[in-house]
């Protein structure tokens, strides 16, 4: 079960919160982002932000970690021709990113280098600079999947590249 810190910061984070820092235009610039990112490598990159956990999840003791590869199954970013799917989650009230990528991606890329993207990204968010992290995080994530996946002549996008408020 969750600590009562943690309960708290999930009770008082509303999705009107979630629109605050990450209002229409930063959630335009994450798309932009991702979409130059796709055009320079084969990798299908979804982000999804989430406000706070349900109830139920925190009862359960849910990490970022576990509901961030719920939300990789959920929002079907396993499901490309070239396992080739990538998702960067946001959990707002734990100020946590994570990165899930699928078999054909992970197994090139390692942990090593999500975790410190994530990292970064969280220090943005620590100091409040949601817009600029998304941003930067997505560019590393490009740039990282450029080099371990360069883009291939007519290549689909698969998946959507607006980000996604849950």
């Amino acid at each position: 079960m969750a600590g009562l810190g943690r309960w708290v910061r999930h009770f008082f984070m509303p999705q009107w919160q979630v629109r605050r820092v990450f209002p229409a235009a930063a959630l335009r610039s994450v798309e932009d982002a991702i979409r130059l990112g796709e055009q320079a490598h084969a990798g299908q990159v979804r982000f999804a932000i989430e406000g706070a956990l349900p109830g139920r999840a925190l009862y359960r003791g849910q990490t970022a970690r576990d509901r961030a590869v719920d939300v990789f199954s959920r929002l079907r970013v396993w499901d490309t021709e070239h396992n080739n799917g990538v998702l960067v989650y946001v959990l707002l009230a734990d100020r946590a990113v994570e990165i899930v990528a699928d078999r054909g991606i992970h197994a090139r890329v390692g942990e090593r280098e999500w975790a410190a993207i994530c990292r970064r990204m969280e220090d943005a968010f620590r100091q409040g600079r949601f817009r600029e992290g998304a941003e930067e995080g997505v560019r590393e994530l490009g740039r990282c999947l450029a080099e371990h996946f360069p883009a291939a002549s007519g290549q689909a996008n698969e998946l959507p590249d607006g980000p996604v408020l849950l």
